[in-house]
């Protein structure tokens, strides 16, 4: 069936001759002679889209125009202007109107304007279709505790042009949490760019990152534009950014200090506006320590640092993550969402997961693919969940380090939290004692949530 088409306009001969035009090309044709009348059809008859006068009297055009966009934003509306009116036309298409048709009408320039509004509308809506789509794709999901304080340092961070570094072990959303923070800055508009720095073979990764010119090194036969230059007025993503080459290291540092890049084999410097946001999930400052990476680049991209929490601390948003990711693959696959019982959530909510959200992820995923019944329940996941189940723990009891990381963060916190007492909860003392610099202190301490208030 044709499209819907309202008409507004307050001249009875020109919704006849439109009428008659639309009904001919077997659109549906809805007439109303003023503004009023013309809300409250597009309330009533949800039209496709809307052909409207700009002369009429009591309310005119643009002012209805500014009422049905504020209805439905999305609806298309094309302007009829008489002579002398389209220096309003003009104003009305920057005001969100689609285009604008002169009178006197001719059917042929009528049908091609509805034709391409109407397929211009198409795209729009497969567009905002698809952004919703990827939103949902990379959404962060969750209320622990743990989590909105990530969510409060994206807050803070988003508007800005600083350096993030995003820190955590691998699978816990790191990407998703970059993303969040450029859908939210400025530079939403522009373009993210996806760097893994681990990878890209290390003969690679500067041509990658910097471009090269043609002739530039043996298999260079064509010029290429790097990373960051496809970044410009956007944000390059540097993931596992602890794997690049101290030589790699020395030149991203100079792109930060200098806003500049110079491709290989060139001597020219391109200017670029980028903002950067890098991960990795290492200790880069015992990186430092072994000489593996720069001091002075991991200040630069330190400047705001956000800790991103494993799965297992923040268990309590597992339930509510697997049932966005049946959601998540039921609607990509076009198929019913099937529901996971209560014991079976309790039994994924328990699990260790040491491949963090991402292990999560393909896990659902799997379990939505093997099990034909609509209603997934632990017996289903035995067969699937290839991990070793096992209970939270109680209330006071600390989970035993599973991994080598873990225990040496258990022991890290116990011996910092040690010297703390034994020294009256001194910071200058205890970082002297202890040989470490007060501000690195003070990040161990944020980083443990160690505090004396908490101290009992």
């Amino acid at each position: 069936m044709k499209p819907r088409i309202l008409v507004i306009d307050d001249e009875g001969a020109i919704r006849d001759s439109l009428k008659m035009i639309l009904e001919y090309e077997d659109y549906q044709f809805v007439g109303a002679a003023t503004g009023q009348e013309g809300i409250a059809a597009v309330q009533r008859e949800r039209p496709d889209l809307v052909l409207l006068d700009i002369k009429m009297p009591g309310m005119d055009g643009l002012e209805v125009l500014r009422k049905l966009h504020a209805f439905d934003e999305t609806l298309p509306v094309v302007m009829i202007s008489g002579h002398g009116t389209t220096a309003t036309a003009v104003e009305a298409i920057r005001s969100g109107a689609i285009d604008f048709l002169d009178k006197p009408l001719s059917s042929e320039r009528v049908i091609v304007t509805l034709q391409n509004a109407l397929r211009q509308s198409e795209l729009r809506s497969e567009n905002r279709e698809l952004k919703l789509a990827m939103e949902s794709k990379y959404e962060i999901v969750g209320q622990s505790p743990s989590l909105r304080k990530v969510l409060e340092a994206v807050q803070r961070a988003a508007p800005t042009n600083a350096t993030v570094l995003l820190l955590g072990e691998s699978g816990v959303g790191k990407e998703l949490v970059a993303r969040t923070i450029h859908r939210n800055s400025p530079r939403a508009g522009q373009r993210f760019v996806q760097v893994n720095c681990a990878a890209i073979p290390e003969e690679l990764i500067e041509s990658e990152l910097f471009g090269h010119e043609k002739g530039s090194f043996t298999g260079a036969t064509e010029k290429q534009i790097g990373k960051f230059e496809q970044a410009d007025r956007g944000t390059i993503f540097l993931d596992e950014v602890g794997d690049m080459s101290q030589k790699t290291q020395a030149k991203v540092l100079r792109v930060l200090q200098e806003q500049e890049v110079e491709r290989l084999g060139s001597a020219r410097t391109i200017k670029v506006d980028v903002r950067v946001i890098a991960a990795t999930n290492k200790d880069l400052e015992a990186e430092i320590e072994k000489g593996t990476f720069r001091e002075d680049l991991y200040f630069r991209l330190s400047v705001i640092p956000i800790r991103v929490p494993p799965l297992r601390d923040r268990r309590e948003d597992i339930p509510v993550l697997v049932r966005h990711f049946v959601d998540l693959f039921s609607r990509e696959n076009n198929r019913r969402p099937q529901r996971f019982t209560p014991a079976a959530l309790d039994f994924m909510k328990n699990a260790r997961w040491k491949g963090n959200v991402r292990e999560l992820r393909n896990t659902v995923e799997r379990l939505i693919i093997m099990t034909p019944a609509e209603v997934i329940d632990v017996n289903d996941l035995r067969d699937v969940v290839r991990i070793d189940a096992k209970p939270a723990p109680a209330e006071g009891e600390k989970e035993r380090p599973g991994t080598l990381r873990e225990f040496k963060e258990v022991a890290e916190r116990a011996f910092l939290v040690d010297k703390l007492r034994e020294h009256n909860w001194n910071i200058s003392k205890t970082a002297e004692v202890i040989g470490t610099p007060r501000s690195n202190l003070y990040k161990k301490l944020e980083q443990y949530g160690i505090s004396q208030e908490n101290d009992g």
